[in-house]
């Protein structure tokens, strides 16, 4: 399976982003009120970062609560790890345990068409094993 097709099964709307420009506390209030982990940073129509739990936790510690105050490209991870749309769902979970990270966004060209989380990946991941053990048992059984 591809991450064209986890992204086409979720049937989700537009990719939450960030900019540069935006300011951390605006971008950590946003994250809660949706409820995920991380957002992509676009500058120039183009993915320049990842902005996640992780950073806010890093400026944090570093810097207090002023670390709030700071813009998203100051504190944001860079250069972003990526896949695009064609890349096997198994290549880009491998990606994500090899480099420790738990987003990917999805890029075609310089055009962002997704993003995913190693939680989609997981889902699948599971999904396919109950899936090969439901039809062993089914095989075992005779039916």
């Amino acid at each position: 399976m591809t991450i064209s097709r986890i992204l086409a099964g979720r049937g989700d709307g537009p990719v939450h982003s960030a900019t540069i420009h935006d300011n951390v506390a605006d971008v950590v209030k946003r994250l809660t009120e949706l409820r995920i982990g991380a957002v992509p940073v676009i500058d120039g129509g183009k993915v320049v970062g990842i902005f996640s739990e992780r950073d806010v936790i890093h400026g944090l510690a570093s810097e207090g609560v002023a670390a709030l105050a700071r813009k998203i490209g100051d504190v944001m991870t860079s250069p972003v790890i990526s896949v695009e749309s064609e890349t096997s769902a198994l290549a880009a979970l491998s990606l994500m345990t090899r480099r420790r990270i738990r987003h990917l966004p999805v890029i075609n060209g310089d055009q962002l068409i997704g993003f995913v989380s190693i939680g989609d990946l997981v889902k699948l991941r599971i999904e396919a094993i109950e899936a090969e053990a439901s039809a062993m048992r089914d095989y075992i059984s005779g039916s």
